[in-house]
């Protein structure tokens, strides 16, 4: 006789905790060597390195590279697509395996990216040289800071997993908005967009890199933006009403672009 498998035995608790672990321990990986690839520090390939092509055959490369990234992060974060996935993953390790995969998609970018080596702009002066670079690593700092100020383990997985080896239910999200979330309504997009832009040597290849993923920033910030209507309701709009997207700006400055949207 065949015993339908319990999805909520010690067992499977206990796979589902090492594959969201293993999950967000590929993260890790993934977003350290991207802080490398865009800003050519540590890691053995980056933006600017490689064999040379042909520039029209490494724009196009860059391009599809990108846009395979934007719509595997954007398609996969939709309520729809994860009605769809729950039928094959756990709920607790549906963003888990979200991370996963954009972790491979990012993974896959540093692999085939083919450099652009034409210099944009190269900023001579060592206290402008000294200025970017510093921006740069304040972005990723705000990047970091702005998931510990909401719940870094739960947007990347591991949360959901612990409480489910513990058997804790799952707790409805609740609205915050500490700290850099009264200034902005994505710090965490903000700090990508300072580390993309921040270079003392921007070349044709960065500058595509950087074009391509703040288009893609402000594109999945607005699909994210509805689900979060849904979620919260009024809650939500007062708030997108009130702080900027993710350029700080005044709140007349906010209220004025709103009502253009109207």
């Amino acid at each position: 006789m065949n015993r339908k498998k319990d999805p909520n035995s010690l067992a499977a608790r206990a796979a589902a905790l090492v594959y969201s672990t293993s999950c967000y321990l590929i993260f890790l990986c993934t977003i350290l060597y991207l802080i490398g690839f865009v800003g050519g520090v540590v890691v053995p390939k980056h933006l600017d390195s490689g064999p040379l092509v042909d520039w029209p055959l490494a724009a196009t490369v860059n391009c599809l590279l990108i846009i395979l990234f934007s719509v595997q992060h954007t398609v996969m974060a939709r309520k729809s697509f994860k009605h769809w996935l729950a039928a094959f993953v756990p709920a607790a390790a549906e963003r888990s395996t979200y991370v996963l995969l954009s972790s491979l998609m990012l993974t896959l970018m540093f692999w085939l990216w083919q450099p652009l080596t034409l210099t944009v702009w190269q900023v001579e002066p060592t206290w402008a040289t000294a200025l970017l670079t510093v921006l740069f690593w304040l972005g990723w700092g705000l990047v970091a800071l702005a998931t510990l100020l909401i719940s870094h383990f739960e947007l990347f997985g591991l949360k959901q997993a612990i409480d489910r080896w513990r058997n804790t239910p799952q707790q409805a999200p609740v609205f915050r908005t500490p700290w850099f979330y009264k200034v902005v309504r994505h710090p965490l997009y903000l700090g990508f967009l300072i580390a993309f832009w921040a270079t003392p040597h921007m070349t044709a290849g960065h500058l595509l890199f950087a074009v391509g993923m703040t288009i893609y920033i402000f594109i999945g910030a607005y699909f994210e933006e509805k689900d979060l209507v849904v979620l919260f309701g009024e809650r939500y709009r007062r708030y997108q009403q009130e702080v900027s997207m993710v350029l700080p700006l005044p709140k007349s400055s906010v209220a004025a672009q709103r009502k253009e949207h109207e």
